[in-house]
């Protein structure tokens, strides 16, 4: 068996295998929701109204017990400590008018304008998700939408 070959079966096993992971999660999350041949729909969460045109993107996802809430900037002015002071606050408000918290928040990223803004970030975040913090990963970016500092996203279950 040639190297391509073998690398082809190894792709097509690891997709595999990830395909029914998700299937896996995604039945499983049926399954707390009811019996099993119900079926788990997509919701978008919204604090008003269906816009009248279709927007770019959704606020808040919900998929079964799970919410997924796109990424949160802070556009006033301040520096990284108050933009993350403000996005984290955000961020509460918004899971708590979905019947979440930030205690059960199990993933969150963080896209920093500037890396040298890691360790003043971190101060204001620290102990915000509770004794038992989610995962989470870290990039600095080139630029944050509306020029934000700090953008943040998670995803949370109800």
């Amino acid at each position: 068996m040639s190297v391509n070959s073998r690398r082809k079966l190894l792709t097509g096993a690891v997709t595999a295998a990830a395909a029914a992971s998700v299937a896996g999660t995604v039945a499983g999350t049926a399954l707390a929701q009811g019996p099993v041949s119900a079926k788990v729909e997509k919701k978008v969460v919204r604090s008003g109204p269906r816009p009248a045109k279709t927007p770019l993107f959704s606020g808040m996802v919900q998929l079964g017990n799970l919410l997924f809430l796109s990424g949160i900037g802070y556009h006033k002015e301040g520096d990284i400590r108050v933009h993350t002071e403000g996005v984290l606050a955000e961020i509460k408000k918004q899971l708590e008018a979905a019947g979440s918290s930030m205690e059960k928040v199990v993933k969150c990223t963080v896209f920093l304008a500037n890396g040298k803004d890691y360790a003043a970030m971190n101060e204001v975040f620290l102990g915000r998700f509770g004794e038992d913090p989610p995962v989470r990963t870290t990039v600095a970016v080139a630029w944050v939408p509306g020029d934000s500092l700090v953008e943040i996203d998670v995803i949370a279950y109800v």
